[in-house]
């Protein structure tokens, strides 16, 4: 089966799983606030990031907010690379996402608009995605190539 095909296909059984998943119980409508939360950096700026790490919370992400503190975001944790695409459908608020290598390497940013379905991809596999709320990366002079910290990005210490 060629890569592109694969990769669709992908992208297909992940949202019907992710529908599934909904189907089973999460609050329709209401925006998740109780998720589990892990501290991330990006250079000397702190974000206290809420971590959707189930397909149900990925599936829901930041759907229904009408605002976001501005040192807050959400981390989206997959379960192995792979390329990643993200709509808006249901989402108030605008964000930028960006698309996250193991080591913490961002590999590309997406500015998205609130409740468009038009899917931004990331450049290469990644497991993970950071969302903040629109222009928090830009004003920080954040790019590509940058380094996150912090959460799943610390490096392990000697032993």
């Amino acid at each position: 089966m060629p890569a592109f095909l694969r990769r669709h296909l992908s992208i297909v059984l992940t949202t019907l799983a992710c529908h599934a998943a909904l189907a089973q119980g999460a609050p329709a409508g209401q925006p998740q606030l109780d998720l589990p939360r892990t501290t991330l950096t990006a250079g000397m700026h702190r974000i206290d990031a809420q971590l959707a790490s189930s397909p149900a919370q990925r599936q829901i992400g930041l759907m229904h907010r009408k605002d976001m503190p501005a040192h807050e975001g959400m981390l989206f944790s997959f379960e192995e690379p792979g390329v990643q695409c993200f709509w808006m459908k249901n989402t108030l608020i605008p964000l930028t996402a960006a698309f996250v290598a193991d080591d913490g390497t961002i590999v590309n940013l997406a500015d998205m608009q609130p409740l468009q379905e038009t899917s931004h991809c990331s450049a290469k596999p990644v497991r993970y995605v950071l969302e903040m709320n629109q222009g928090w990366f830009a004003q920080r002079h954040v790019k590509a190539g940058h380094r996150l910290g912090g959460g799943p990005f610390s490096k392990p210490g000697p032993r």
